[in-house]
């Protein structure tokens, strides 16, 4: 049995066409999905730069759905609504062992390792799945993952209450970490970026927008924290700027989270880290219990995805919605309804 999907076929390059339904293993479900969004990791697929992606492949790990049918004794029944946590770990490496499957050795994920979301039908773990609560819709659903990892990184933050927070890129991670700060507590979330669109957005959703492109952002954060700089800045656009901002902005023993994964290594100023006293963290995709709490956080209507989604798609327009996430002044979240 076929069935349609979005493909990446090469850089640049992506197609509506066919691949075959999946089979189920033991202990798989099969997932009609409903909606399937965008993703950072999508785009840089799409731009013929993730080492582990082959084509062809339907991307999307970022999905919501229903069981179609299920292989093996489980506690789900067929017609449930779910949403994906896509992540696939080993379930031996150290990291597993010690209850950090997100941070396994060999991590892989639906949707860049295997077939994902932006086809008709997607097997899936059993122990992958989040049943959607009554009341959320599946397209916000379909957030489920992105809002995990906001919540995993504040998480992974010193956020304490009334603390400065700068936001560094105001796309989909970086509008939800500054939305989840704000609910840890925050004081003032500064949010930079050069997307009138996006800050826009940003202002919509309580936060302080600052344009790139119009004020030295270094400076308006120092001005806007009685020249001391923000307890905690999270850097969301992985470019040499903003690696170079998130040590200016920081203040005097304050902390650095990178979340972006950085296309090109940046140079990075140690010695001015050093003076300070600045620690730097990272961060990875989610657990599970951050996967939860974003789930409760969206039910509960805490955190509102709602003018995060810019389009909604039919699958046959996957080359559309690939354009349109080119471009940050037009779109924030594409969703594919297959």
């Amino acid at each position: 049995m076929m069935m349609k999907a979005g493909l990446y076929i090469s850089e640049k390059k992506v197609l509506a066409g066919q691949i075959a339904v999946p089979d189920l293993q033991p202990g798989e479900a099969l997932i009609k999905v409903a909606f399937a969004g965008i993703c950072g990791t999508d785009m840089m697929i799409y731009a013929g730069k993730h080492p582990r992606a082959k084509a062809p492949l339907a991307m999307g790990h970022e999905f919501s759905g229903r069981i179609e049918r299920l292989q093996g004794e489980s506690d789900w029944a067929v017609g449930d609504r779910v949403v994906i946590e896509p992540t696939l770990s080993c379930g031996k490496c150290e990291a597993c062992l010690a209850g950090a499957s997100h941070v396994c050795k060999t991590l892989k994920l639906i949707g860049i390792d295997k077939h994902g979301g932006f086809a008709e039908y997607v097997a899936v773990p059993f122990d992958r799945l989040h049943r959607i609560p009554e009341g959320l819709s599946d397209a916000h659903a379909a957030l489920a993952e992105p809002v995990a990892i906001a919540v995993h990184t504040v998480r992974r933050s010193n956020l304490k209450v009334g603390d400065h927070v700068v936001v560094l890129g105001a796309g989909p991670i970086g509008l939800l970490t500054g939305m989840i700060a704000k609910q840890a507590g925050a004081g003032q979330v500064l949010i930079s970026d050069i997307s009138s669109y996006r800050l826009a957005k940003a202002e919509q959703l309580g936060l302080t927008a600052l344009n790139a492109k119009e004020v030295n952002v270094t400076e308006e954060i120092l001005k806007r924290t009685d020249g001391n700089g923000a307890e905690v800045v999270f850097e969301v656009a992985g470019n040499q700027i903003t690696a170079k901002q998130m040590i200016e902005t920081v203040k005097t023993q304050g902390q650095i989270v990178v979340v972006s994964v950085f296309k090109q290594a940046p140079t990075i100023d140690l010695a001015a880290m050093h003076y300070r006293e600045i620690s730097l963290t990272t961060t990875r995709c989610c657990s599970k219990s951050d996967f939860a709490k974003a789930i409760n956080l969206l039910h509960s209507g805490a955190i509102d995805v709602a003018p995060l989604i810019s389009h909604e798609l039919p699958l046959e327009q996957i080359e559309e919605g690939f354009h349109l996430m080119e471009n940050p002044d037009v779109s924030i979240k594409v969703l594919f309804h297959p």
